[in-house]
């Protein structure tokens, strides 16, 4: 194997064992959830702590080399996959595990970026405490990962995305610059929020090595039901009740349909039909109260029985215990998973306002079926947000390489749709290389100059995850 200079003194940084270059032990950091990309490059790094990233930076930043940042490998826009072309190094921060701090009663956690989120969740649980985001990726993907991509994910309802659950962030700079910001103030009007710029930048800007977190109190009681209904509008009328009626109470409302729900019955281990007959659409509803004195599983019966009797409802299997709960959610965190098995899925990301989801999916189900006969649509997600993962499956024994060429086509049909609607090309999972192309016909001329600027002063060379976003 031909000798690499940049190998051999990255692992007197580093550490030999903390530079794979094999075949075999770069694998798993090449390849995307989805099979969209099949990155190339000389090297993988795997920095134990701050100061090692610090130092790889200010190599590369004198050298040249081109760095992917990447967490748990779960994004679904390419980001943190190297280009084919080879010359960039992906950096692996999954050894950065650390959790640095727990404050319970200033409901803070300090937290490494490589930290599992799953992890994160049990260490809030232990202090009797919450970190709300939750992702069907949630046993794999990594804080850091969660923080670049801004992710969203079913609690978006109650306590926000990301962006809104981070109170500071330590970063590596392209330089090899440490800033640290990781204070656990909630509120500092002291300047520009440069935390802000890092959140969802996808690693553009600089690498994100720790963040301080809020926390939440933990649920002390928790109700939820799984609800079939005949159509979107009914969907959106109940989600209206359930607001007005339960207010910061309700925790989660998700959509989903039948089709959806049957490729869970039959993909997905362990997935049982909530109910008795099938449904053309479905909505898992949840209340949270932290007092053990608010009586949620009422107030969630009242509002389904006001739906009942107001013909919204169709059916409800109430949840009786904490494992059915779970098994609930089973369902709609597995509808992403359970696709790969019907073969080729073309997906979409996209939001509009809460009260256009109905007619957006009345017109955007009309314009992929016309343009796909037989496919199947299977769009689901946080109708309480406004964002739908309005995902096309293609049709039974069609050709999954033949359909997947249509991608481009139908992603400007859809987007094209959401436009309409004022609504986002990228709701949760960011621009990555997938949707990079796409910013041009979405943001103003000014929008992606500023956006620009902001990069070349940050990173000037390009180092830095170049050609993702911009």
């Amino acid at each position: 194997m031909e000798r690499n200079p940049h190998a051999e003194r990255l692992a007197e940084i580093i550490g030999a064992a903390n530079v794979l270059t094999s075949p075999e032990d770069k694998a798993p950091f090449l390849t995307e959830w989805r099979d969209l990309y099949q990155g190339v490059t000389p090297m993988v790094l795997r920095p134990g702590s701050t100061e090692d990233v610090s130092a790889v930076m200010k190599y590369a930043s004198q050298n040249d080399l081109k760095i992917v940042p990447q967490g748990g490998n779960t994004g679904l826009v390419g980001g943190q996959i190297p280009l084919e072309t080879g010359d960039e190094i992906v950096l692996s921060l999954g050894r950065m595990n650390k959790v640095r701090a727990v404050d319970p009663d200033g409901f803070t956690i300090t937290v490494e970026s490589g930290v599992i989120l799953e992890t994160l969740q049990n260490e809030a649980e232990k202090v009797d405490r919450l970190f709300p985001l939750a992702l069907g990726s949630q046993g794999s993907c990594q804080i850091g990962g969660n923080i670049s991509s801004n992710a969203g994910g079913t609690a978006v309802l109650a306590y926000g995305n990301t962006r809104d659950l981070v109170l500071g962030l330590e970063v590596v700079m392209p330089n090899g610059d440490v800033w640290n910001g990781l204070r656990t103030l909630r509120k500092d009007n002291t300047g520009y929020d440069l935390k802000q710029l890092f959140i969802g930048a996808e690693g553009t800007l600089g690498i994100i090595t720790a963040a301080s977190l809020k926390l939440f109190p933990k649920p002390k009681k928790l109700e939820a039901a799984f609800v079939g209904l005949a159509d979107p509008q009914a969907a959106l009328k109940l989600f209206s009740t359930a607001k007005a009626q339960a207010g910061p109470v309700l925790t989660g409302f998700e959509i989903m349909p039948r089709v959806g729900v049957e490729f869970c019955l039959s993909h997905l281990d362990g997935a049982r039909d909530p109910l008795e007959a099938p449904h053309e659409w479905y909505v898992l509803m949840e209340l949270s109260s932290g007092s053990e004195a608010f009586p949620v599983r009422d107030l969630l019966e009242s509002i389904l029985g006001e739906a009942f009797e107001g013909g919204l409802v169709e059916d409800a299997a109430f949840a009786q215990s904490m494992q059915q709960v779970q098994d609930f959610w089973h369902i709609r965190h597995g509808m992403s998973e359970v696709q790969k098995a019907e073969g080729g899925s073309i997906k979409h990301d996209v939001s509009v306002p809460v009260a256009s989801i109905p007619a957006f999916l009345e017109e955007a189900i009309a314009a992929v079926t016309d343009f796909v006969p037989n496919c199947r649509p299977v769009p689901f997600g946080h109708l309480g947000d406004g964002n739908i993962h309005f995902n096309v499956s293609q049709p039974v024994g069609a050709d999954k390489e033949a359909y997947l060429e249509k991608w481009d086509a139908m992603n400007e049909i859809v987007h094209g749709i959401v436009a309409n609607f004022n609504g986002s090309i990228s709701a949760e999972h960011g621009i990555g290389r997938l949707k990079r192309d796409l910013l041009k016909g979405v943001k103003s001329e000014l929008e992606l100059d500023l956006m620009q600027r902001i990069k070349d002063a940050f990173d000037p060379k390009g180092l830095v995850n170049p050609g993702r976003v911009l």
